[in-house]
């Protein structure tokens, strides 16, 4: 049994809930539970065994920055359940998303994705949804590149060419049909981004009662009233193990102990990490300091219980976890940083994910060598003519290269990281590489170093770091 209260206070409010220790569903750690109620360890990808999880191993804080309460921090519940995604995305789960959307036709299976819409030229609506739970799925209606502008409000990027951007009431009016459909109607609504004559509609919805960060669902309006494109995740995710969890005084004090920031609502962080606030520039280099800078002062002015994504093992999973509402000094805004509320004695370190081939360890190698390359795993491709635009996660510090092999009939992409070696915050970040072909792309398949298929899409769309 399980209980709920809203505190309100400290100019914002979290939702306590109280609930028993131990496994609370059927969703599985990282090990075998011990039988008498203890979860297992939990493995989070980035974290190391001293609790640092945005640093890597032996490395110092790179922030320079303290978070600092204004004013009492809740403790919160006892205990909290991860959220895990399971199943496979049925087809009438994706007709059900793809008539909200308008977009006509019965959803066909290409490789380990649903499709429906587009003509055989790529023209027309299109919805692509992964056949894996979350089921994360892309939306269309314009084709990339076309040009065809017949209409006020359609120009090559599918975006609004000319008009002012729908208000917000609009915006959310036209979104609601798709955000019902994804099971997120009663979401809290952000209608205020706006690029061009394109606003933005973002969802984030509450799960098992508690506000999420990183599982945003956004719809793109044009200046006509129609939905012009959207990206989020179909299926909800199922309730695992319960696991005792730390209040926000504790997850404070780690994060300032470990310089570990594991997410912000700040648009294109810089490359680096520095003194907040943060640089408004991607920038994929990190550059040693000569001198270490004097610790900033970061007011947090509002904790609250919720759930943020992380990944475990490669697969993204939802983690009880503080999230922070901070304010620089003299920023006009704030924005969130995240920390896992899970007790860190049951946080473990995973194995390498499966998307990235690590470089072996060479015993004569001094341990303070530079790191070695590495292959990234491509997630998705759009291509325009003989250009190919390849996206991927990659890291803030790290430089990144592409390259395409064009044998046997397909287009073999290869993204290669090479580490700065460099003292860097370990966030995600959805990036894209350009790849020139020696011919048009046509129908030839797109295809990873391990021979499996790239989906088609833009990863950086739907990325909430995305630049």
């Amino acid at each position: 049994m399980a209980a709920a209260v809203l505190l309100v206070g400290g100019g914002g409010a979290y939702l306590a809930t109280s609930a028993t220790s131990g496994s609370g569903g059927s969703g599985s750690g990282s090990g075998a539970p011990a039988g008498d109620g203890t979860p297992p360890p939990l493995a989070l990808d980035g974290h190391t065994e001293g609790g640092t999880n945005g640093i890597a191993p032996g490395e110092p804080n790179p922030n320079g920055v303290t978070y600092r309460a204004d004013g009492d921090l809740p403790d919160g519940p006892d205990s909290a359940p991860v959220y895990r995604s399971t199943g496979d995305v049925t087809s009438a789960e994706v007709a059900r998303l793809a008539k909200a959307l308008g977009v006509e036709g019965t959803p066909k299976v290409e490789g380990d994705t649903w499709k429906v819409g587009a003509s055989n030229d790529g023209s027309g609506p299109s919805l692509q949804v992964n056949k894996d739970a979350p089921g994360t799925w892309t939306f269309s209606r314009y084709a990339p590149g076309t040009d065809n502008c017949q209409k006020v409000d359609v120009c090559a990027s599918g975006s609004a060419a000319g008009g002012a951007p729908v208000a917000e009431a609009v915006a959310k009016e036209a979104a609601a049909p798709v955000l019902k459909a994804v099971g997120q109607d009663t979401a809290k609504l952000d209608a205020t981004q706006v690029a061009g004559a394109v606003r933005t509609v973002n969802a984030d919805p509450e799960i098992g009662g508690l506000p999420t960060y990183g599982w945003t669902t956004g719809v793109q309006v044009g200046a006509d009233g129609q939905v012009i494109g959207g990206s989020g995740n179909l299926k909800a995710p199922a309730k695992g193990d319960t696991y005792p969890v730390i209040g926000a005084d504790k997850a404070l004090d780690l994060m300032n102990g470990s310089g570990e920031a594991t997410g912000g609502g700040r648009k294109g962080p810089g490359g680096c990490p520095s003194p907040v606030p943060l640089k408004d520039k991607d920038e994929t280099r990190c550059e040693a300091a000569t001198e270490a800078p004097a610790p900033a002062s970061v007011t947090v002015e509002d904790a609250a219980f919720g759930l943020a994504a992380r990944f475990t093992e490669g697969e993204q999973v939802l983690v009880p976890s503080w999230l922070f509402q901070v304010r620089p000094e003299g920023a006009a805004a704030g924005f969130t940083v995240t920390h896992p509320a899970v007790d860190p004695a049951y946080l473990t370190t995973p194995e390498p994910p499966s998307s990235v081939t690590p470089s072996p360890v060479d015993p004569d190698e001094p341990s303070g060598s530079a790191p070695k390359e590495r292959d990234v795993k491509v997630e998705g491709y759009t291509a325009q003519g003989k250009k190919l635009t390849v996206s991927f996660w990659g890291g803030m510090c790290s430089e990144y290269s592409a390259s395409a092999d064009e044998e046997n009939g397909k287009v073999t992409v290869t993204v290669t990281e090479k580490p700065s070696g460099k003292v860097c915050i370990l966030i995600a970040k959805a990036l894209e590489r350009t790849v020139q072909l020696d011919e048009p792309l046509g129908d030839r398949e797109v295809v990873g170093t391990n021979g499996k298929e790239v989906k088609e899409g833009n990863l950086a769309d739907r990325a909430p770091n995305a630049k």
